[in-house]
């Protein structure tokens, strides 16, 4: 069994059972003391609904759950369990009940801290599925001023859509909703932006300050009940969709640091995998310079069929001399030998996220410091953009038309780090990118670094440690990576963006824990998936996506096509061979014709 885990996820750490809790015709899923995926018979209601407790880094605290009583009936199921949650020296015990009805969902906590209990937030997050829903109507109650008729934002909402909520009436399939909140005050924002497969509304409104202190000795009590019943009048809402142009596959690319170029092998494992790009990072605020460009240029003399790409991280200082700056960059490009096929510029205050409420750090403007690199770097391909994730470039918005491209990365355990989050967020890709177009118009489109691990938090002041090797939120070293899981979510997500008219994709780096090689050169089984799809750049994309219950990913070319299983179990093909758990291989396009068509997308 060990070896079977290792082999599927790169850790002897079983993913978490949940257990399916049923109520006349509604079901749920308990999982690690909090509920997913409700649904009324085949309807998914809500996605989630949890009490979640978030550190000063945002991370998520994992708790102690004791005294776990389940008591279930035909009509009625009930649950109560206790939460312990550590920070430092304080505690948060938080006893939860819970009652499932066929026509009722209600969840219910009594937090309690002993010591001074530091929290970024802590308290109820609901979330509602995405396809069906974004763009849909929705009645919107709140505690000081009227009600309001509104939609579910369609695209990716940069800022909190709704606040000050105390109910939510909405339409999910052919039943509709209606959602309370009590106990503190509500918001939602739009988590599609990180990748989540929801919008969520939680507590506590992101415009007081945090982290925050629930003092010795306090308790609070907040509640979510929810209820439905089958809709007078049925809404469908088409799905959201990127624009495409051109329907070929993006170039592909892999990110490495000036350190992974100077490896000795590193050409030769470049060579394996045949990208047409290499994104080399380049950081002036971590004092990369030379020594890092040296590398670079030495890389790309023995790689001359390569392109190399800079993502250069500049200074960029408030009231500083940007001219100057970029000049300075200029002539250290040209010492070192290297000779960039594009440069993006970021400034560094820019990798951190500002969120809502927050006050904006000083930064000269965007306008600016792209005029300044113009300048400085006459004739080459400048693009703009973010080097850490959506979110980011959507509240701030790069000057397009001065760009030749824009960028992002993406990141899917930002907010939840277990196997089914992780694959469910390949469902949002098309409304990142359909978002993300609308921002760009007709500029060249490049998705930048895009591995399940964090190579960078926006967020906090550090990506999370992960010595345990567990499923980790936000964390810089996840053990997926060394599993077939993490090959099967690479092709499912070439899967989703193939379409899109994408210019370049960026699926790993070269080396470390987002990496398609050990340190010792032996290849992840995520390898040979990059490089049959690196293999592919400019094939016209005659089919792909995620079929239906999200079990297998196809992405198919003229005479041959890639396909995956993204679950963790063998899928049956019909007449083909079963595919194994997070298994993939390439067939011709007879044998797709030959597969389940309820499995096709």
């Amino acid at each position: 069994m060990v070896n079977d885990l290792r082999a599927l996820y790169g850790t002897d750490v079983p993913p978490e059972q949940g257990r399916r809790l049923t109520a006349g015709s509604a079901s749920v899923t308990l999982e690690g003391g909090n509920l997913r995926h409700l649904r009324a018979g085949e309807t998914e209601l809500i996605r989630a609904v949890a009490f979640l407790v978030r550190d000063r880094d945002w991370g998520t605290l994992a708790p102690d759950i004791t005294d776990l009583a389940v008591t279930e009936g035909p009509q009625q199921t009930h649950v109560r369990y206790r939460a312990t949650y550590a920070a430092g020296d304080a505690q948060l015990v938080v006893d939860v009940a819970i009652l499932l009805a066929a026509d009722r969902l209600e969840f219910e906590a009594e937090a309690r801290a002993t010591g001074d209990f530091e929290t970024n937030r802590t308290g109820f997050t609901l979330l509602h599925p995405i396809e069906g829903v974004a763009g849909a109507p929705v009645r919107v109650d709140h505690a000081m001023t009227p009600a309001e008729d509104t939609h579910f934002p369609r695209l990716i909402a940069p800022w909190q859509p709704f606040k000050d909520i105390t109910g939510l009436s909405h339409q999910a399939g052919g039943f509709a909703v209606d959602c309370r909140f009590e106990g503190d005050t509500f918001e939602m924002e739009d988590q599609r932006q990180w990748g989540d497969a929801s919008f969520k509304t939680y507590v506590r409104p992101l415009a007081l300050p945090w982290p925050y202190q629930i003092a010795d000795g306090t308790t609070q009590r907040q509640a979510v009940r929810l209820r439905w019943q089958p809709a007078q009048q049925a809404r469908t809402i088409a799905p959201l969709r990127p624009r495409c142009t051109a329907s070929h596959f993006p170039a592909t690319a892999l990110v490495l640091t000036g350190a992974e170029a100077a490896s000795p092998g590193a050409a030769a494992l470049l060579r394996q995998i045949a990208p047409q790009r290499v994104l080399c990072h380049l950081d002036a605020a971590a004092d990369h310079g030379p020594a890092e460009l040296a590398a670079f240029a030495g890389l790309q003399a023995a790689l001359p069929e390569t392109a190399f790409d800079l993502e250069l991280i500049a200074l960029c200082p408030p009231g500083g001399d940007l001219a100057a700056e970029f000049a300075g960059h200029a002539r250290a490009f040209a010492a070192a030998g290297l000779h960039p096929a594009s440069i993006m510029v970021c400034p560094a205050v820019d990798r951190q996220s500002t969120p809502p409420g927050s006050d904006w750090p000083p930064c000269p403007p965007l306008t600016a410091i792209h005029a300044a690199a113009r300048t400085a770097f006459a004739g080459q391909v400048i693009g703009g953009g973010m080097a850490s994730f959506f979110p980011e470039l959507n509240r701030k918005r790069p000057p397009v038309q001065m760009l030749d491209f824009v960028t992002h990365g993406f990141c899917p355990i930002v907010h939840a780090a277990d196997d089914l989050s992780v694959m469910e967020t390949l469902e949002t890709l098309p409304h990142i990118l359909a978002s993300a177009q609308a921002i760009i118009g007709t500029r060249d489109y490049r998705l930048g670094p895009s591995t399940i691990a964090m190579r960078q938090n926006p967020y906090g002041s550090r990506t999370i440690p992960n010595p345990g090797r567990g499923r980790v939120c936000m964390a810089e070293d996840d053990p997926r990576q060394e599993g077939r899981f993490a090959a099967a979510w690479t092709l499912g997500f070439a899967a989703m963006i193939a379409g899109a008219g994408l210019a370049v994709w960026t699926p790993a780096a070269l080396l470390g824990p987002r990496g398609l090689f050990r340190a010792d050169g032996t290849p992840r089984p995520v390898a040979a998936v990059v490089a049959a799809l690196a293999a592919c750049a400019g094939q016209p994309v005659l089919r792909a996506g995620i079929g239906p219950g999200r079990q297998l990913a196809v992405l198919a070319f003229g005479d041959h096509a890639l396909i995956a299983n993204l679950t963790a179990e063998a899928l049956p093909l019909g007449p083909l061979p079963d595919l194994p758990a997070f298994g993939w291989r390439p067939v011709s396009s007879g044998d797709l014709q030959l597969l389940p068509s309820g499995l096709m997308p």
